[in-house]
């Protein structure tokens, strides 16, 4: 029988076909254009070959073809009729995550993954802080990921894939020792890993190595296509880096080209995230204010996200409101939130009306009320959805805020508590408490 690179039986007799799904695969764990085109031929040398059609689901869910997506889904679940245990298992992890049933999906991927441990497209559902782990709103998510990971790692091994995905999670807890001969083999593995760019990335900002973010991400995206899934996010990380070395030009120049693009091809949540945390952030460390750029981003947010229901994309969208200045779009937007969380619809509870508001406070310049509102935040600031580096924005509003209201004793203390690597948030007149 043949089997993929993971050694997992496939219900095919073609060796085309295999080889043409495994190439497929490996494409889209590594965030790369040409997964479709892949699956297109493993289907057209094995017509019934239901994995490689939920692939091709998977791949134009991330491409966001909607239609495209449910007639894939559609073919692998008439090809999987009468098919293995582990066919049905995987399709049924996907059919749960097209449906909208995050919870359920992950629980489906906890007792697939038990079963049949070495299924790296299920697994990576929930293998980064993007996934249905990292954006479960729960307490202890953060945690929760490394322990998920460290059960299934020795199943993996030095896999380019696993490692550098486990090595970001170890990076997110403070583990950088252990985090980066990971993310190190995984990029000497496989140089074509936009994940263990990604991974590479964060490991920088954890350890405050702005310099060594720099240089690598000036070196490696030249070579990623611009198609690619986390080019967009990619290039944020370098505006990040920029902005901290205090080049906001190059980080703007990013913005416009890159990150905020019209032709930006990865997921629209991170176009919005990665655009409203840079303009933020921007005016933290002292650079005027853009009205343009936020009317056009709050235009995007309005046209992307008709209600809410993703913590990380919400709490974006409602400080684009504020900072638009357009209390009755911030307000309602909010009230949604709320109205889900009162239904028990909103796993992260009412941190994201909470955060909202504290950004709106600061926004009007009531930088008491923005003080004590993120300071009962941080605690479970981790529930909010995405990185450290995503979540770092509240401790940036806050420390400008201390320091607008002369509270320098404040803002010492919350840097000396920050975690060691990343202590220096590029925040106007912060040298007054150096």
């Amino acid at each position: 029988m043949l089997t993929d690179r993971y050694g997992l039986a496939l219900t095919t007799s073609s060796a085309a076909a295999r080889d043409a799904y495994v190439e497929g695969i490996d494409i889209l764990l590594a965030v790369y254009p040409g997964s479709i085109a892949a699956f297109d031929r493993a289907i057209a040398a094995e017509p019934g070959f239901a994995l490689a059609h939920i692939a091709k689901a998977r791949a134009l869910q991330l491409a966001s073809d909607g239609a495209g997506m449910r007639a894939a889904l559609a073919a692998a679940e008439a090809a999987s009729i009468g098919g293995s245990a582990r066919d049905l298992s995987h399709i049924n992890v996907f059919r749960l995550l097209f449906g909208g049933q995050a919870v359920a999906a992950l629980a489906a991927i906890r007792a697939h993954m038990a079963a049949w441990p070495r299924d790296a497209l299920v697994l990576s559902l929930a293998a980064n802080q993007g996934g249905l782990i990292g954006m479960s709103g729960l307490a202890g998510r953060e945690q929760g990921l490394v322990d998920f990971l460290t059960g299934l790692a020795p199943h993996y091994g030095e896999d380019w894939w696993f490692e550098c995905h486990y090595g970001m999670a170890l990076s997110e807890i403070g583990q950088h020792d252990a985090a980066r001969p990971k993310i190190a083999r995984s990029l000497a593995q496989n140089t074509r890993n936009a994940y263990g760019a990604h991974a590479f990335a964060h490991l920088c900002y954890e350890t405050g190595d702005l310099a060594a973010g720099i240089a690598f991400l000036r070196d490696w995206l030249p070579n990623y296509d611009r198609n690619g899934g986390l080019y967009g996010h990619l290039t944020w990380h370098l505006g990040l880096f920029e902005l901290h070395a205090d080049n906001a030009e190059a980080g703007f120049q990013l913005y416009n080209e890159a990150f905020s693009a019209e032709d930006h091809r990865g997921a629209v949540h991170q176009k919005l995230a990665d655009s409203v945390a840079y303009l933020w952030r921007s005016e933290l460390a002292g650079h005027p204010r853009d009205d343009a750029k936020w009317r056009k981003i709050q235009d995007f947010a309005r046209a992307k996200f008709p209600r809410p229901g993703m913590s990380l994309a919400d709490w974006h969208i409602a400080l684009a409101h504020t900072a638009a200045g357009d209390s009755a779009a911030f307000d309602a937007w909010v009230e949604a939130v709320e109205a889900l969380e009162r239904d028990g619809r909103y796993p992260s509870g009412s941190l994201v009306p909470r955060a909202a508001r504290a950004f709106a406070a600061y926004q009007r310049g009531d930088n008491a009320a923005a003080i004590e509102l993120i300071q009962s935040i941080l605690p479970e600031r981790e529930r909010m959805g995405g990185s450290r580096a995503q979540v770092d924005l509240l401790e940036a509003t806050l420390l400008r805020a201390y320091l607008n209201t002369g509270r320098l004793e404040d803002a010492q203390r919350l840097r000396e508590a920050r975690r060691p690597g990343p202590a220096g948030l590029p925040v106007a007149a912060v040298d007054r408490v150096q």
